[in-house]
């Protein structure tokens, strides 16, 4: 009896849970769904390349259940640029979802990327690198847009196969939104005097630092630009921070920069001019957050730093306050007391502070010589 009691209210339960759920739960959708079943025929063709089929079922096992698998086609292809069969099964690990690409697409995307690319040997170290890069097929016809128009622009090969690398999704883009930003970039260079001779070699120099300034919209080169105007920096003033800031300054936005200025401008005391030769000296200052900046100023006033030696060198808010520490001691160890001297000798790269006490060590060690004193005999 008392089973039947219990049998019955868990029936009236159950009734009552799907009365809750919502219309668009089927009773079909409280049942797990059911696993696809995998295509054997990949999955052996993957074994015999010494591909790893646990990996691929693990984080892309959708791939070897499709239907279609150009996987000995994509295998081909591949050899034929080179690849010996432990790069082939490394590709495909990482990226399985090649072999669901056609074969005439993947050879037509082989030929587009040669035409940027040195020799085959170069093209394959791209693909081990960036895999998912090559095999997006889907934009082809942007990949190839976009390359005509770079090479329209005069770009070394060496600078458009990085950039289709290691920022894809600028090629997958409409041509049309790349040659605004180019665009507004040639307007902006020039405008801060910069010349047409020298305008390949410093768009050169943005890509190669950042792949993914094409993806920046035009409006927030124009948006930072116009900040620092109204900052009151001069034209020349202008060029020299956007060279030094480069593809940075489009991901900058003005209420992220005017917070650094005002908290610089409070923490190191200075006027307005003063504080424009701050940023000349540190452009990063704009870039960094308030939050950075305080945890960095402050580390220098714990350290016995002054303020007004870190206004004469404020480039020395890039290092950690781990860095400005051990440096510090380094530089008091050969005798220099950076707290009396200058900030200058611990700022810059790791190669230049060892050239540096490099320096200090030398001079500490190497005897002084008194051009007056009588020369000594061997005898004593």
């Amino acid at each position: 009896m008392m089973l039947r009691v219990t049998s019955a209210s868990l029936c009236a339960s159950c009734q009552r849970m799907r009365l809750l759920l919502p219309p668009s739960v089927s009773a079909s959708s409280l049942t797990p769904p059911i696993k696809r079943q995998e295509n054997q025929r990949t999955v052996s063709s993957l074994y015999e390349l010494s591909v790893d089929i646990r990996k691929v079922r693990k984080f892309k096992g959708w791939v070897l259940s499709e239907r279609t698998a150009y996987v000995s086609e994509t295998a081909d292809l591949l050899r034929d640029m080179g690849a010996d069969a432990t790069v082939i099964a490394r590709i495909l690990e990482t990226h399985p979802e090649a072999i669901l690409c056609r074969p005439e697409e993947v050879t037509a995307q082989r030929d587009l990327w040669e035409s940027v690319c040195s020799s085959k040997r170069t093209l394959l170290n791209i693909i081990e690198k960036f895999p998912a890069s090559f095999f997006s097929v889907n934009h082809h016809s942007n990949q190839r847009d976009n390359i005509h128009y770079l090479q329209s622009l005069q770009l070394c090969k060496r600078i458009i196969s990085k950039l289709m690398a290691s920022a894809p999704h600028s090629f997958s883009q409409p041509v049309e939104s790349n040659k605004e930003v180019i665009n507004t970039l040639r307007e902006t260079y020039l405008d801060l005097g910069g010349d047409e001779v020298n305008l390949r070699i410093w768009l050169q120099k943005l890509l190669t630092q950042n792949p993914h300034i094409l993806l920046r919209p035009a409006e927030a080169w124009r948006d930072s630009l116009s900040f620092l105007r109204e900052q009151g920096f001069t034209t020349e003033e202008l060029l020299s921070l956007v060279s030094s800031l480069r593809a940075s300054i489009a991901e900058l936005k003005p209420e992220s920069m005017q917070q650094a200025l005002d908290y610089t401008e409070g923490a190191l005391d200075c006027s307005k001019d003063e504080l424009k030769k701050v940023v000349i000296r540190c452009p990063a200052i704009l870039y960094y957050s308030v939050a950075m900046l305080a945890g960095r100023f402050q580390g220098l006033m714990d350290a016995g730093v002054s303020t007004q030696q870190v206004k004469e060198s404020p480039n020395v808010l890039e290092l950690t306050t781990q860095i400005v520490l051990y440096r510090i001691q380094k530089l008091a160890s050969y005798g220099y007391n950076v707290r009396s001297g200058s900030l200058d000798l611990i700022v810059g790269t790791k190669k230049d502070f060892e050239m540096t006490y490099t320096k200090l060590n030398l001079r500490q060690q190497r005897p002084l010589f008194n051009p007056v004193a009588p020369p000594r005999s061997v005898e004593d």
